[in-house]
């Protein structure tokens, strides 16, 4: 009886340390390709902006869109109104009137000459004359009646019209303001939204139209891809597009962190149990012929690997290596 309790005793002080002395299978340190990202920061911007421009000039009138509204394609905007149009189509009328006036008198001279000439009193010449100067007073006529659709036209030019489908940016004008034709009343965004980035020119050969994106954004990391490296460098920087999927264009302009591939390197990763601080310096064992020795390494970087918190190591290990776990 009392061996039996002696054995339990002895099995109770043994079994809590043999788990702690039990070492994990050895790591083997290999090098593993690493992509270096560069984080810089990129502008949310609309791939179509486009300014709805006034045809004509005058003053305006209406004005029935503000900052962030959507609009469709053709739809008004505003509208201007030139009051020398409505003149301009009076005195037109008149002229019409007027000339309207003459070829009645015209035509009547032309059949009093031809019943003349048919008594022989009048002259050939005479009454080609008369015809002649009718045919002058309906061309005139024509002339200014197309003249006033020309007018009227303009008039209606006084709508603006959403050039795209999207959201209006900017209304530089306001209601009542005199403008010129050609000038801008809105600057409407669609087609799309997409982050513009600028990179130091030395960074553009490791770019490449496709290239997996990384997005900070306020709900968290997205990824994109690369769809347009512009190839003109201004100020020694590199202009590129992001395509992001359900990208927040709530505020156009803003700026929204971005992570670029710019490099690929040889790196060594070990998991992150196996180093172990000591003094505040880093230490991983490193199993050898002899028995298992510790060896002084510098860290870098961590990542998540695969669901596992990987350490990059600067400096310490060279590949080949056997790191096992440290004896508690």
């Amino acid at each position: 009886m009392r061996s039996k309790l002696m054995v339990l005793v002895l099995s109770a002080m043994i079994l809590p340390g043999a788990g702690s002395l039990a070492l994990a299978e050895p790591f083997v340190v290999e090098r593993s390709p690493m992509t270096d990202w560069k984080a810089v920061f990129g502008r949310v911007e609309a791939k179509d902006t486009i300014e709805a421009r006034a045809r004509l000039g005058g003053t305006l009138v209406e004005l029935s869109v503000a900052e962030g509204d959507q609009v469709q394609a053709g739809q008004v905007l505003g509208r201007i109104v030139d009051e020398k149009i409505g003149y301009q189509l009076s005195a037109i009328d008149a002229q019409i009137t007027a000339l309207e006036s003459q070829l009645a008198n015209a035509q009547t001279e032309l059949k009093r000459a031809e019943e003349l000439r048919a008594r022989g009193v009048a002259t050939t010449q005479q009454f080609d004359t008369l015809q002649t100067q009718v045919s002058v007073y309906m061309s005139q006529i024509e002339a200014q009646k197309a003249t006033r659709k020309v007018t009227e036209q303009q008039a209606t030019e006084g709508e603006v019209l959403a050039p795209i489908s999207g959201r209006v940016l900017t209304v530089p004008v306001a209601k009542g303001a005199v403008v010129m034709a050609g000038e801008s009343v809105a600057t409407v965004g669609g087609g799309g939204f997409f982050l513009r980035v600028s990179v130091p020119e030395r960074h553009a050969a490791a770019m490449a139209e496709g290239d997996a994106i990384t997005i900070e954004t306020a709900k968290g990391t997205v990824e994109g891809h690369l769809a347009k490296v512009y190839p003109l460098i201004e100020s020694g920087r590199v202009t590129a597009d992001v395509e992001v999927p359900d990208l927040d264009a709530a505020f156009v302009d803003a700026r929204v962190l971005v992570r670029l591939p710019l490099a690929k390197r040889e790196a060594i990763l070990i998991p992150a149990d196996l180093i172990k601080t000591h003094a505040g310096l880093d230490f991983v064992a490193i199993e050898g012929a002899g028995g298992t020795v510790e060896r002084a390494v510098v860290p870098g970087e961590r990542m998540l690997v695969e669901g596992v918190e990987m350490v990059e190591i600067v400096t310490g290990l060279a590949g080949g290596e056997r790191v096992v776990g440290h004896d508690e």
